[in-house]
């Protein structure tokens, strides 16, 4: 029945092509995979013509000096990406339900703070920390001049993923958990909540991956973050495309591992549904 409902909602969002749709689709498929490997090749080939891909100039990445001082900054990406995470998405969900509060003046202020981390870059936030608040007085580590805007522009962004998996759950569950007598309050806590986090845990996953790739902007504070390791290692080596290329391989392997468990876990709770 699911399945079925399923396929309605599919037709009902868009037309299924017929066959010549299907074969413009294909046709643009293998165009497509044909430029990407065609640039693929005249970059390797750009390399090999200016003896960037020379061994000599691979191995000193083999050197166990030179993956000790990458490891130091792995470390510091980790460190400061699970630091943020902890800390905003449980804030995010205080947001996310205080914007679904009754009281007007707990909502208007989490809108507020929700609109507006959501609308600014990133980057303007660790630029505040490093140069407008030293210019009051205010000064922090530059490892907390990272993460702290890690925490306030992820904590918004995880709000709204909240309030929308809070919005998820079928109002029966309401309706049921009124039935056997509990408030509003209690219903949130024991019956709503725990379904909701169930439904954005993907998303939550995803949002971590997010929250990798923003602690890139630790090289702005000086942070010994993984990227700025590889700036670092560049002005020793004077290899940019190595360094940089062996860096983004790391930072592509914890992106897919990431990926991978969210793409599992969504797919593992979309069986639980058809099989309910």
């Amino acid at each position: 029945m699911s399945t079925t409902s399923s396929a309605t909602a599919t037709q009902v969002l868009f037309d299924a092509p017929g066959p010549k749709g299907r074969r413009r689709i294909l046709l643009l498929s293998i165009l497509s995979v044909a430029a990407i490997l065609a640039v693929l090749a005249g970059a390797l080939w750009q390399f090999h013509a200016n003896g960037q891909l020379d061994p000599g100039k691979w191995v000193v990445y083999l050197r166990a000096d030179y993956i000790a001082f990458l490891g130091q900054g792995l470390w510091g990406t980790l460190k400061v990406t699970a630091l943020a995470a902890v800390v905003a998405f449980p804030f995010g969900l205080l947001l996310a339900l205080a914007r679904l509060s009754r009281f007007t003046l707990l909502k208007a202020v989490a809108v507020t703070w929700i609109e507006f981390f959501r609308g600014i870059p990133m980057l303007l936030v660790v630029y505040a920390f490093l140069l407008a608040l030293p210019a009051f007085g205010v000064t922090f580590p530059r490892f907390w001049m990272l993460v702290i805007p890690m925490i306030l522009v992820s904590s918004a962004s995880t709000a709204e993923v909240f309030r929308a998996g809070i919005n998820a759950v079928d109002k029966g569950q309401h309706e049921a958990a009124a039935a056997i007598g509990l408030g509003r309050r209690d219903a949130l806590v024991h019956v709503v909540l725990p379904q909701a986090v169930r439904l954005v845990l993907p998303s939550l996953i995803l949002a971590l991956v997010s929250l990798l790739k923003d602690s890139t902007l630790g090289y702005v504070v000086s942070f010994n973050e993984l990227q700025f390791q590889g700036k670092t290692l560049v002005s020793i080596t004077r290899y940019l495309v190595q360094t940089y290329l062996v860096v983004s391989a790391i930072y592509i392997v914890i992106n897919l591992v990431l990926t991978r468990i969210a793409l599992a876990l969504d797919a593992r709770m979309k069986a639980r549904a058809a099989a309910s």
